[in-house]
């Protein structure tokens, strides 16, 4: 059963997290109108914590139990890598590890930008396209923007299924837009001063995410892998839970310096 807490953001803000197992911390950050529960439920996170994991999941501000807000000034630029910055300060982590699926591992990447500095990191689901362009967001945006105006989504065809899915989630279209405007590029320079050795993977049928293999090779100490699934199946696909935990365990020396061919 998972430990609920509340951590306060840069700004003062009531942000939602939950905890699992004991060990060594591991923040993990999950998916653009998911929460935490993603990891806890479709995800590897009890894996982990059987493996003497402290797996810590927060809930992004926009999103699941965390704060909300419907004013634009709660969401400047790269609040959420401030939020995470914060989760890990409020916590008193220092030695720890970092990972996230989709936004969260554009999230992860964006917090090691700015000095985090965990012992190792996941970035999952997530290709070198999307973390180096703003967040324009495509269909998300055109979804989001169709909900909170009432405007006529066609039956059956792709955005309906996003909206389908946004409602299941209990996403809030206004806040998730906001979030997508808070989002910042990180540049493929800034993303070279990435020490952190870091296990970038994603589904092998996950085709809006085909850049991870780019991403890979930008990133200093970086290992690539592939596990089956799409972008929604991949996270819960066996293989990779089986990939972070052989990753998170393994001696530094297990692991090459580049990507794998």
């Amino acid at each position: 059963m998972a430990d609920v807490g509340r951590f306060a953001g840069r700004d003062g803000a009531e942000l939602a997290y939950v905890e699992l197992g004991q060990g060594r911390p591991l923040v993990l950050l999950h998916g653009f109108t998911a929460s935490g529960r993603q990891w806890l439920d479709h995800g590897p996170a009890a894996a982990l914590a059987g493996r003497g994991f402290r797996v810590i999941v927060p809930d992004l501000r926009g999103h699941g139990d965390s704060v909300r807000s419907h004013d634009r000034a709660c969401y400047p630029p790269d609040v959420l890598a401030d939020d995470g910055l914060a989760l890990i300060e409020g916590l008193g982590l220092e030695d720890y590890d970092l990972g996230g699926y989709s936004l969260g591992g554009r999230i992860a990447l964006r917090m090691m930008v700015r000095g985090a500095r965990p012992g190792r990191a996941v970035v999952a689901g997530q290709g070198l396209s999307a973390v180096t362009s703003a967040g324009d967001g495509g269909l998300y945006r055109r979804v989001l923007t169709a909900l909170v105006n009432g405007d006529p989504i066609e039956p059956g065809s792709g955005d309906a299924e996003a909206a389908y899915w946004i409602g299941q989630l209990g996403g809030d279209p206004r806040a998730l837009l906001l979030v997508q405007d808070s989002l910042v590029a990180t540049s493929v320079g800034e993303l070279g001063q990435v020490d952190v050795s870091t296990l970038v993977v994603v589904g092998d049928e996950d085709h809006d995410h085909a850049s991870a293999r780019e991403l890979a090779a930008v990133l200093p100490p970086a290992r690539f892998s592939l596990v089956p699934g799409d972008h929604w199946t991949a996270l819960g696909a066996p293989e990779l839970a089986t990939a972070l935990i052989a990753f998170l365990t393994a001696q530094p020396a297990a692991w090459p310096a580049s990507p794998a061919p």
